[in-house]
Order: structure tokens, then C-alpha cells, then sequence
């Protein structure tokens, strides 16, 4: 399409309601509900939804059906604010984690609320500010040419306006039955968490956790990842643990100070996993995320170098209504204020100058992630990787320089968390004005939205974290925080040079073997790296959603745009409901009420109870998912 001829929703003539306080409110609700519970579910899980299309969902039914208004810029301003806080969240929750685990092991003090709030509106503020004069370039001149498919996803829902009431039933009715089974589970505890069968012959176990949100994420995820992620799982726990408690025996493997037999007769396959799988699945998701990195940087290069030569024919003070973005002055003075921030912060032991690296390196990755989201959308960014290969650097930078103690280490995660954050917001944003620029929206009022959901999700953050923390500990059985806990071994690694090398080169030439065969190592490395309980229910929502397509595809139906359908938006609030529900009982831990909640002594359905839910969950989705319209 040529963006020359290219005509939006609203005409560029026409005022109609956009930036209004109803938008505005719901937008910061959104924002802080989505932002929590995508916290949440990354602590759980190590990987973040987009909630662009729900929240566009629930604005239109709020907005159109509710209060009877046909205004799709003021919904898509709810959306656009709203999915600030997912994306913030998804940046902050691979990092901070990881000031509050050296907390716990008395390297340092517990990260203040002033303290996370700072860096993540850092990172926040220059993600947003860095995507306004790259508009141009990548949304405007490319039009066409990158598709930004969950930015054209959710302008279509919002085209779609007539859908509005009954597609947000899916959410509303996803978000209620998810927080129902999970008070079942972790609150009323009447139902067993975790299914497990011990595979004897091979001194291993198979399990599979309880919990509507895994089913969730696989069927979003789609088959292919979810299988990816479920080979991960099996090499872990169906081929190294058998090979190591076979072949250990009477040895004792650094870094484990008991023999082998001994850790497998005290605590069965999961001591094993814990002593020294969890290093070699560290290895193969830093070797695949920085194959991930390495894989695209002629796309990185390419990118960088059309987005500067673009900026330079760009207008950001066209007289068009949708042509307004922030004005340059504006940015420049907010870019400035963010260096200086940055140098006079305490937790980030950087010079004036590092300061000025920072917001270059930041400005490079906000660019490539820009870019990268509108060719293979949100889901294949490689975040992850450009947070790794930022914490090697940063953390190699301040060893050279003598700072390797507590605060060295408490600088890299810094740095590493603002740099990561840049990436997830760059990436949302560039979405969220794809969406605006299809539909008419005004291209400053958005930058200015995504500006206030930035700062409340900032504000917020922190307090979720906090809270996560203070009832159950990350690294902990409920909230494992798998990401946080690899960048915390990698800058340890390299500062203090005490990893298991030999475990970690394992994983990493895992992950190149996948590579060298054609297959992406990302999803089978954190599959290895968690659980096997939880990629095998995420392999039993992407069952689901394999069914259905085979289904779908026997009777000829198509779908015009997947990421709107039924079951996505049910799946999507099942991940909603239950973070939301996990937000509370966390509160009520803190309290100290979870306990009188808990029917466990009274009411044990064992694992019978957990098959049977799990089925629950599974034959739900599949009902609500299939296309009722089409087969009618």
C-alpha cells in the first residue's frame, strides 16, 4: 500500500473525542490492572502477553456499549495507555527481581519503592520519547511495507465495532473463570497445584501444574512454540536428569557438595534440576538469546541506518492533525533531563558520560526494537537477548574499572533494567501509533497518553513487586522469577568467575545444536530452563489451539484476523484473571489471612481433583474458541 494515497479511519479534517478524561481514567485502570497481572505471570512463567487487544476490547464495550458513544479515537486511547503498563512491566520484571534476591543473600539492602520507580520511569520516558521522531520513518514511509501485526490487529478489533459487546464477553468471561480455579487451587487450596507421576525406571517424574494462565499462554502461543518449549522440558527431565543420577552415583559434581545419589535420595529429580539443570538451561537461553541478537543484526544495521536517514525528512509539527507529534524541542529537553537523572542517581554508579552511553545505546535499541516488532510483531522481539548481551558489557565494563563488589553488581542491573525497558516500551509504542496512524488518530495526544500510562505503571510496579516479594520471595515455588534469576547468575558469573562453566557451555551448544538443524533455540532453552511442569500444561493449551485449527481448517474456515478471535480474547483474560487473583492472595499473605482460607485438611481431592480441573480448563477454551459465526 502507498503510504502517499493511504487515507485513515477518521479524517485528518474531522475533531472528534480523543484525549478526554474517560479515556484518560480507563486508560490508567487498564494500565495498572494489565501491568500487574503481566508482572505476575512473568514472574510465574518467564514470558509476557500483549494486552493491546483486550484492553481495546474492554474499552469499546465500556465506551461504545456501555455509555453509548461512537468514538473509536477515545477507545483507542484507553488502549493505547492501557498497554503502557504490560509492556513496562514486561521490561521491569526480567531485572528487578534480582536487587531484591542479593537482598535475601545480604549482598545489599532491599530495593526502596523510590528506587524502582525511578528506574523504570527512566526507561519508561526515554522508550517513549526515543519512538516520537522515528514515527515518521517507520510508520509513515513504511506503511506497507511493515505489517506491526498486533498494532493492525487491534486497529481491525476497533474497526470491528459492532463486535465490541460480545468480544469482550470472551475476556470478562475468561478473566472470572480463571480467578475462580485459581482461588480453588492457591486460595481455598482444595485442589492440588501440581500433578506429578514418578517415572522410576528412569529416576525422573512427569508433572504438570494446575493453573488456567500456562493453558492460556500456550494456546496464545500457538502449537509450535508451546511444542518447542514442551522438547525443552523433556531433554531436561527425560534425558539429563536420567543421564546424570545414572552416571553420578558416588560422585560429587561441582556445584553440588553431596554425591549424586545422595541429592537424588533426599530430594528426588527436583534437587537434581535445581543443582545443575537450572545452570545448563541458564547456558541455552543466554547462547539463544544472543543467537537471536546475532541472527538479525544485518535486519539491526539495516534499521538503524533507514530510521536516522528517515528522521531527517520528517515533520514533527505537520499541520495535519495527524501529522502532530511532540515537538523535537520537547524531546530533547526531556532526553537531556533523563541523562542528568541518570548521572545524579545514587543506584546507578555511571559518569556524565556513561550516562550519554547509556541514552546512545538506548536510543540504538529502541530503534532496532521499533523495527523488529513491525516485521515479526511484539511475541518475537528479542528483549530478552538485548538485555543479555547489555548486562555482558555493562558488567564486564565495571569489573575493568574496579567497581566489582555489591555496588558494581547493583549498577549492571540497573543499567541492564533500563536498557531492557527502553526495548519493551519502543516496541509498544511503535505498535500503538500503527494502530493510531490506520485509524486517524492524532499522533501527539497518543505520545502523550503513552507518557501517562508510563509514569502510573511506574509508580506502580514497584509496589507489585514489593508485595510478590514480601509473601512468597522470588525464586520461590510460586513465583520463580526465571528471567531475573539468570541475569542475577550472569552478572555473578562474570564479576565473581564462580559459575559452572562446564554446565553452562552444555546448555549454550544445546541451543547451537537446535540452531544448526533449523529449529529456534529461544523457546526449546526456556522450556530446559523451567519447570517441566509448567511448559507441559503450556503444551497442553497449544494442543488446544492445534486441534481447533486443524478443525477450522477441514471445514474451509478462515479467519481474517486471529489475534481477535474468541479464544485469544478468552485466553487472554484467563492470564488476566488469574494474575489479578495472584495480586490478591499475595495481599491477604501479607495479612496474614491466607491461612484461614486454607480447606486443605478438610477437603483433599489429590491428584484426581487436579486432572479433572486441568480438563476443566482445557475443554473450556476449546468450547469457547471454536467459530460459532463461520459454523453456523
Amino acid at each position: 500500500m502507498d503510504n502517499k494515497n493511504f487515507k485513515p479511519y477518521v479524517p485528518a479534517d474531522k475533531i472528534t473525542p480523543e484525549f478526554t478524561v474517560t479515556s484518560v481514567i480507563m486508560g490508567i485502570l487498564l494500565a495498572v490492572i494489565f501491568g500487574a497481572a503481566n508482572a505476575y505471570l512473568g514472574l510465574r512463567v518467564g514470558m509476557t502477553v500483549s494486552a493491546s487487544i483486550p484492553a481495546a476490547v474492554i474499552s469499546m464495550a465500556v465506551i461504545r456499549v456501555i455509555m453509548r458513544k461512537d468514538s473509536i479515537l477515545e477507545s483507542n486511547m484507553v488502549q493505547t495507555i492501557g498497554s503502557a503498563g504490560e509492556s513496562l512491566a514486561a521490561g521491569a520484571i526480567f531485572t528487578l527481581p534480582v536487587l531484591f534476591l542479593w537482598a535475601k543473600e545480604g549482598v545489599m539492602e532491599s530495593p526502596s519503592l523510590v528506587e524502582i520507580a525511578v528506574i523504570a520511569l527512566c526507561g519508561g520516558i526515554l522508550g517513549v520519547l526515543f519512538m516520537v521522531p522515528l514515527r515518521n520513518a517507520l510508520i509513515v514511509q513504511e506503511h506497507g511495507v511493515l505489517p506491526y501485526p498486533e498494532g493492525t490487529a487491534c486497529a481491525e478489533v476497533l474497526l470491528a465495532g459492532e463486535e465490541g459487546g460480545s468480544s469482550a464477553k470472551s475476556v470478562f468471561a475468561g478473566m472470572g473463570i480463571a480467578a475462580l480455579f485459581k482461588f480453588l487451587v492457591d486460595g481455598l487450596k482444595v485442589v492440588t497445584g501440581v500433578v506429578t507421576i514418578p517415572v522410576k525406571a528412569l529416576k525422573t517424574e512427569f508433572s504438570a501444574e494446575v493453573y488456567p494462565a500456562l493453558v492460556g499462554v500456550g494456546y496464545i502461543c500457538g502449537p509450535r512454540i508451546a511444542s518447542y518449549m514442551f522438547a525443552g522440558g523433556l531433554i531436561g527431565w527425560f534425558v539429563l536428569i536420567p543421564a546424570i543420577v545414572t552416571f553420578g552415583g558416588e560422585a560429587v559434581l561441582y556445584p553440588g557438595t553431596v554425591t549424586i545419589a545422595e541429592m537424588y535420595a533426599n530430594g528426588g529429580a527436583g534437587a537434581i534440576w535445581s543443582g545443575y539443570i537450572r545452570y545448563i538451561g541458564a547456558g541455552a537461553v543466554a547462547a539463544g538469546g544472543i543467537i537471536s541478537l546475532i541472527k538479525t543484526l544485518p535486519l539491526i544495521v539495516r534499521t538503524f541506518r533507514d530510521a536516522v536517514k528517515g528522521m531527517k525528512g520528517s515533520n514533527s509539527t505537520g499541520k495535519l492533525r495527524t501529522e502532530q507529534d511532540l515537538s523535537m524541542k520537547l524531546i530533547c529537553i526531556g532526553v537531556i533531563i533523563m541523562i542528568l537523572v541518570l548521572w545524579a542517581l545514587p543506584q546507578i554508579p555511571v559518569t556524565l558520560l556513561g550516562a550519554v552511553i547509556i541514552v546512545v545505546f538506548g536510543f540504538f535499541f529502541a530503534t532496532v526494537s521499533s523495527r523488529m516488532v513491525g516485521l515479526v510483531g511484539s511475541s518475537n522481539n528479542p528483549v530478552s537477548g538485548m538485555a543479555i548481551a547489555t548486562l555482558l558489557i555493562a558488567t564486564a565494563l565495571l569489573k575493568v574499572t574496579g567497581d566489582t563488589g555489591a555496588h558494581g553488581m547493583q549498577g549492571a542491573i540497573a543499567i541492564g533494567s533500563i536498557i531492557c525497558i527502553i526495548a519493551a516500551m519502543a516496541g509498544d509504542t511503535s505498535q500503538d501509533l500503527k494502530t493510531g496512524y490506520i485509524l486517524g488518530a492524532t499522533p501527539k495526544k497518543q505520545q502523550i497518553g503513552e507518557l501517562v500510562g508510563t509514569i502510573i505503571s511506574a509508580l506502580t510496579i514497584g509496589g507489585v513487586l514489593i508485595l510478590l516479594d514480601q509473601a512468597w520471595g522470588f525464586g520461590s515455588e510460586q513465583i520463580s522469577a526465571p528471567q531475573a534469576t539468570l541475569m542475577k547468575m550472569i552478572i555473578e558469573g562474570v564479576m565473581g568467575g564462580n559459575l559452572p562453566w562446564a554446565l553452562v557451555f552444555i546448555g549454550a551448544f544445546i541451543s547451537i545444536a537446535f540452531e544448526v538443524v533449523g529449529i529456534s533455540a529461544l523457546p526449546v532453552a526456556i522450556g530446559l530452563y523451567l519447570p517441566l511442569e509448567l511448559s507441559s500444561t503450556i503444551m497442553l493449551g497449544g494442543l488446544a489451539r492445534l486441534f481447533l485449527d486443524k478443525r477450522k481448517e477441514k471445514k474451509g474456515i478462515k479467519e481474517k484476523n486471529a489475534d481477535a478471535s474468541d479464544g485469544i480474547l478468552f485466553c487472554s483474560g484467563m492470564i488476566a484473571g488469574e494474575g489479578l487473583v495472584g495480586i490478591l492472595l499475595a495481599i491477604l499473605a501479607v495479612l496474614g489471612i491466607d491461612t484461614a482460607l486454607n480447606l486443605s485438611g478438610i477437603i483433599d481431592t489429590g491428584w484426581i481433583g487436579g486432572v479433572v480441573l486441568l480438563g476443566i480448563m482445557v475443554a473450556m477454551v476449546v468450547y469457547v474458541s471454536r467459530d460459532k459465526r463461520n459454523e453456523k
